[in-house]
């Protein structure tokens, strides 16, 4: 069963008992998400999605809503579970469009969420800025699919980037050439490990071990058994937050400690520091932030206030950039026409102020200004390589378990 929601407007509340006019009287400009709420992918979801959505709605209603041009709009947000599986993720944006008739969608979470819900949100004309989706087709989606955006970067870049640390360290003395390559069979998963096993490759590695697990897999004891068996210098998982728990789980258990410990999404969450503690200093993974941003602190502390946690390290910022995106091309515009919002997105002429700096989008792509590698250092995920942000920091030795 889908799960709907609708979160009503503090700000609406106020403006009621301060007898300023009913809620009746302002427009409203229907936002609808779907993403999960159950299944593999919830808990990625309740870290990295649903809290920035709920956020940027509160601040905006806060705020008293978008300016258009014949007044202020407050935000309705209307919720449904897609409960981590594609075809719900397409029903639920066709009773979104159909049924509750919003102005407009949230993006799905999670590459493959995002690549399934695709053909139905440019059927319905619906803008799809994405902020959890990485992949190397981009420029061929945008080609099919011109409603659809993306900040968070393609598979190539993330997997550049990581091999470039890896060199770099093997350049320095500090690992050596044998690296473990292991994937969660999903489109994101299978994508990430086909372009980063080239690029490894390329650069002089030996792919010592490698191996694939289907979504939701509970036990990855012969994913670390087998690296480790393998004697791999560095461990690079193209994983999603339940493995990414799991394989780091089953390294502590069995004492493998390679020079470079990588894990994919979730690496990145509070909540794998506070599973985890010291012992997970120096472990790398995807993303990253500059934590020492006057703006990402200012978040942390709004997110935190709402949501009673704090963001991830890295796609929270991106899934609150989205909406910020979006409000600030229904601004521009005046108005919730969708055709014409759209039409403001797609002109590259225009740029978008957010949590991850200006945001200009070149064939619907933001311009390869991505964080791609993190690092935890003294209890933060810190950015230890991007294109086009600053901030980044020099990469740390991982020194084991502590």
């Amino acid at each position: 069963m889908l799960r709907r929601t609708l979160m009503t407007a503090t700000a609406t509340l106020a403006l009621a008992i301060a007898g300023l006019g009913a809620a009746s009287a302002q427009e409203t400009i229907r936002l609808g998400a779907a993403a999960p709420q159950s299944g593999p992918l919830a808990g990625g979801a309740a870290v990295t999605h649903w809290p920035a959505v709920r956020l940027w709605v509160h601040q905006t209603n806060e705020a008293g809503g978008l300016q258009l041009a014949n007044g202020k709009a407050m935000i309705e947000l209307v919720e449904y579970d897609d409960q981590t599986n594609p075809q719900q993720a397409i029903q639920a944006a066709q009773r979104l469009a159909t049924q509750d008739q919003v102005d407009f969608m949230v993006s799905p979470y999670s590459t493959g969420l995002n690549l399934a819900a695709a053909p139905i949100f440019a059927q319905l004309g619906y803008p799809q800025i994405t902020g959890t989706a990485v992949t190397n087709q981009q420029p061929e989606l945008a080609a099919q699919f011109p409603n659809m955006f993306f900040l968070l970067g393609r598979t190539g870049v993330m997997a550049e980037d990581t091999a470039r640390v890896l060199v770099e360290l093997r350049e320095a003395g500090s690992i050596g050439n044998r690296v473990a390559l292991v994937n969660v069979a999903d489109a994101f998963g299978i994508e990430m490990l086909g372009i980063s096993k080239a690029v490894l490759q390329d650069a002089g590695f030996e792919i010592v071990y490698e191996s694939s697990y289907p979504l939701g897999t509970q036990d990855l004891a012969p994913i670390i058994d087998g690296a480790k068996s393998a004697e791999a210098d560095a461990f690079i998982a193209w994983s999603y937050p339940g493995d990414t728990f799991a394989l780091t789980d089953q390294a502590i258990v069995q004492g493998f400690a390679p020079s470079v410990f990588f894990t994919a999404v979730a690496t990145a969450f509070p909540g794998y520091a506070a599973r985890f503690g010291d012992q997970i200093e120096g472990v790398m993974g995807m993303g990253g932030v500059n934590a020492d941003d006057p703006a990402f602190k200012a978040f942390v502390e709004a997110h935190t206030a709402l949501a009673g946690q704090g963001p991830d390290f890295w796609a929270s910022a991106a899934t609150y950039a989205t909406l910020e995106v979006l409000g600030q091309a229904i601004e521009a515009v005046g108005s919730a026409d969708r055709a014409a919002v759209l039409t403001h997105l797609q002109d590259r002429a225009n740029s978008y102020e957010t949590i991850l700096g200006p945001v200009n989008f070149n064939e619907n792509n933001d311009n390869e200004r991505y964080w791609t590698v993190g690092q935890w250092q003294n209890g933060v995920f810190r950015g230890v390589a991007a294109r086009g942000r600053d901030g980044a920091v020099d990469v740390q030795l991982f020194d084991g378990w502590n």
